[in-house]
């Protein structure tokens, strides 16, 4: 009864150990060797730390939204960042990287990243399932040896800074005029001088059966899929081109390239080269002879004008 007690004081928040939310290692004598990552990390930056590949570790951080893993020596993404189902910046700036997987383009990144940096690799092209990657709105590309960009570029609605300069970019995708952004830039990139009669005929007469089948899916809009029609042929109708004309073609076409001024599809635009233009070279497709005839003679009757 007369034990004697001390008076309960309240907490200060301070003498709380709140859980870390973010963490930053740019030192390899820094990099936990023994010890886990905090599981309530948010933000993750390990740099000049030499990783030669992503540590799983790393992997088992859900809450993670960003993860940088810029200036190492990485040359392979596993498929298991995919995992990550709320990481909305991605950056790998300064690593050796020679591919991007179709694995992450159809991940939960689908629906969460906004921000990818994959400048200062050595990517050479990205597969057609990246603009799966919808929710993209900053694209950082520069210095790669890129020499085509994705297919399907245009379908990244909510893309609004795309920087790919210094590849090897020769041409733009026709799909390429659909981008509505705020800033570009393609500078240093050896773009070709476009001449609307230096084309690609890829047609023959008449079209083959499966040629015109998969027009007609096309153009009528019929549904299609795995559980409908072989794979291979689902691939193809995913690449197919757009006419002038409005019709599309798949695989038998006229290909030529046509100059497009950037400010078409930017409000800023660095200069793509060192004399001060602001065009670059877009493909162009034609489902037919008559079409690209009578582009021709329209770019005939512009140039006299």
């Amino acid at each position: 009864i007369s034990l004697p007690l001390s008076t309960l004081t309240p907490v200060r928040a301070r003498d709380v150990e709140q859980p870390k939310k973010k963490l930053t290692i740019v030192s390899k004598k820094d990099y936990p060797l023994t010890s886990n990552f905090p599981y309530s990390l948010e933000q993750l930056q390990v740099s000049y730390c030499k990783l030669s590949r992503v540590d799983m570790r790393m992997l088992s951080l859900k809450a993670l939204r960003k993860l940088d893993l810029s200036n190492n020596h990485i040359k392979k993404l596993p498929a298991t960042i995919g995992d990550l189902s709320c990481l909305s910046e991605l950056i790998l700036h300064n690593n050796h990287l020679e591919a991007f997987s179709e694995a992450l383009c159809l991940s939960t990144l689908q629906r969460t990243l906004q921000l990818l940096d994959l400048s200062q690799n050595r990517l050479q092209s990205l597969p057609a399932q990246f603009c799966q990657l919808r929710e993209l709105v900053n694209l950082k590309l520069d210095d790669n040896e890129l020499v085509c960009l994705p297919f399907h570029i245009g379908r990244l609605a909510k893309l609004r800074f795309l920087s790919a300069a210094h590849n090897q970019l020769a041409v733009l995708p026709s799909d390429f005029r659909k981008l509505s952004l705020e800033n570009l830039d393609l500078f240093g990139n050896p773009f070709i001088q476009p001449n609307p009669l230096d084309h690609t005929m890829q047609l023959t007469f008449p079209l083959p059966l499966q040629e015109m089948a998969s027009r007609a899916v096309s153009n009528l809009r019929i549904p299609y899929g795995p559980h409908l029609i072989p794979a291979h042929l689902c691939q193809d109708l995913e690449l197919a081109k757009t006419c002038d004309c409005g019709r599309v073609c798949i695989s038998f076409y006229i290909k030529t390239a046509v100059s497009m001024n950037l400010h078409q599809v930017s409000h800023t635009v660095v200069l793509v080269d060192d004399m001060g233009g602001t065009d670059a070279p877009v493909q162009q497709h034609f489902c037919s002879l008559s079409c690209y005839s009578e582009f021709l003679d329209n770019s005939l009757q512009r140039g006299i004008r």
